[in-house]
C-alpha cells in the first residue's frame, strides 16, 4: 500500500519557522513535493524536487522555504522560515510515481501563522 504521511504542522507567529516532513512507503517517487490549500482557494504548488535534486519553488515562497529529500529514507522535507499569515493553509505532501506517473497525496497538515 502506498502511503505519504506528513508531520510537523502547527501554529506559529509571523516571522517564526516550522518544518514539515513526509515519509513515503510502498513505492519510490520520481518527484516529491508540497502543495497547500487555504480556505476558499485552490490547491497550489509550494515546491517540488525530483530524484536528481532539481527543485522548483512557487514565487511566493522563494528565499523563505527550502525543500529537500532523502532518497534512502524516501522522505521529503520542507523548512519554512519567515512565515507570513498568508502562508496559513493545509499543506499536502505529493508524490509522482516512477513509470506510470500516478499522483499520490498525504492527508494534509495544518499550518497556521498569526500576525
Amino acid at each position: 500500500q502506498v502511503q505519504l504521511v506528513e508531520s510537523g504542522g502547527g501554529s506559529v507567529q509571523a516571522g517564526e519557522s516550522l518544518s514539515l516532513s513526509c515519509a513515503a512507503s510502498g513505492t519510490m517517487f520520481r518527484i516529491m513535493g508540497w502543495y497547500r490549500q487555504a480556505p476558499g482557494k485552490q490547491r497550489e504548488l509550494v515546491a517540488h524536487i525530483n530524484s536528481d535534486g532539481n527543485i522548483n519553488y512557487a514565487d511566493s515562497v522563494k528565499d523563505r522555504f527550502t525543500i529537500s529529500r532523502d532518497n534512502a529514507k524516501n522522505t521529503v522535507y520542507l523548512q519554512m522560515n519567515s512565515l507570513k499569515p498568508e502562508d496559513t493553509a493545509v499543506y499536502y505532501c505529493n508524490g509522482i510515481r516512477w513509470g506510470n506517473n500516478l499522483n499520490y497525496w498525504g492527508q494534509g497538515t495544518q499550518v497556521t501563522v498569526s500576525s
